[in-house]
């Protein structure tokens, strides 16, 4: 697919959001091919990227800044690439279409209601981001309003909005005073609705909250999900762990296969939700628990547990030494590793191979068109077993 005209952002120079618009899509494509095959090419040989059919729109959760210009016109957006600078956006395209149209609204709002925007000189101000998410299949909208105080009519705020945007299905304040990069604050109210959203991926259901991690493309999460299922061959009798487990996606979608799902994750909250996932999908053989994903499995493999494949999903900056030396203790059949970043994901498996495993496919796929972000998954065996 050609990057038309209609298709090319007037904030592409400004924005930083989508460092590759200057290419087709099958340019991009290429691009990040020949990047996974750069870090990646010598462990593995990777298959073709797997890209979107209409690369626009895919970003089911949408955030924005939201400031007062020169000219005292309310404005949202992003921040342009290394600075403070909210770069005013009214749609974007990779944006979701219903969430910047809510934007739109909330800015009319706000001048409506006579309600500033937060100023991060002073320190006075009432609205600091919104956060919007929707689920895909199910078109449950979620508004968060990261205020810095309370204070503000918000029965008659969230009636006009909803009289705008029916859809909403659920409005949250969340409180933010704290000067950090950090958008969302601790304390949270549910305004209206029941204060999550629920998505359905993979013929699983899972409950989103406003702090949770989901995958941003539900689209091409089904994707990555299904080569990742491919990839674990599970058969029904396998002791599956699910690290970095998030909310429970990975491992609940493999629970459908496998014998015992166990997921580990740092965020108690996403850990809640995890939890919450399982009795949604009545998955009584997934359990899932709280704690750092490397001291869990040191201690699995102190306990020798018997595990037979590993998922793992880490941050970008990778999984950790203790983490890796424990997965070898533990020794399983399979490992599928899953990575937003292609850097690190290469450096941790120098250090796999040099402990006998070898990467045996490798299926890159395209979550973020227009950036620069490449999403692969991996599958590792034990080198004289992985024939």
């Amino acid at each position: 697919m050609e990057l038309k005209e209609a298709h090319k952002c007037p904030l592409y120079h400004k924005c930083g959001g989508c460092q590759l618009q200057n290419l087709s899509y099958p340019e991009q494509l290429r691009w990040k091919e020949r990047r996974v095959f750069s870090l990646l090419g010598h462990f593995c040989k990777p298959n073709p990227i797997l890209g979107m059919d209409f690369p626009y729109h895919y970003r089911n959760k949408v955030q924005a800044a939201f400031t007062t210009d020169r000219k005292g016109q309310i404005i949202s957006g992003v921040y342009q690439s290394s600075t403070h600078r909210v770069v005013p956006v009214e749609s974007c395209l990779t944006e979701d279409e219903t969430a910047d149209r809510i934007m739109g609204t909330i800015r009319k709002l706000l001048k409506s209601f006579k309600l500033s925007t937060f100023d991060e000189r002073t320190g006075r101000g009432f609205l600091r981001h919104v956060l919007i998410k929707r689920g895909f299949s199910t078109n449950q909208v979620m508004v968060v309003l990261v205020a810095a105080n309370p204070i503000f009519p918000e029965k008659k705020f969230v009636k006009a909005l909803r009289t705008e945007h029916p859809e909403i299905t659920t409005v949250i304040l969340n409180l933010n005073k704290r000067h950090t990069s950090l958008v969302l604050g601790e304390r949270e109210k549910v305004l209206w609705g029941p204060g999550y959203i629920e998505d359905d991926l993979c013929s699983c259901r899972f409950r989103i909250s406003s702090k949770s991690f989901y995958q941003i493309n539900p689209l091409q999460t089904e994707v990555l999900y299904r080569t990742a299922m491919d990839f674990a061959h599970l058969t029904g009798t396998e002791t599956v762990i699910d690290a970095y487990c998030g909310i429970g996606t990975i491992g609940l979608v493999a629970s459908k296969k496998a014998k015992k799902v166990i997921g580990v994750e740092i965020n108690p909250a996403a850990v809640k939700d995890a939890i919450r996932n399982a009795k949604l999908n009545k998955a009584t053989n997934a359990q899932f628990f709280t704690g750092d994903a490397g001291d869990f499995m040191v201690e699995l493999a102190a306990d020798k547990e018997q595990i037979d494949t590993v998922f793992l999903d880490p941050p970008r900056a990778g999984s950790s030494e203790p983490f890796l030396a424990s997965l070898n203790r533990l020794n399983p059949k399979r490992v599928v590793y899953i990575s937003c970043n292609p850097e690190t994901q290469a450096r941790d498996f120098h250090y796999l191979v040099k402990l006998g495993w070898k990467v045996k496919a490798l299926q890159p796929v395209d979550m973020f068109p227009h950036t620069n972000h490449i999403e692969t998954v991996a599958l590792l065996m034990k080198a004289e077993t992985g024939k």
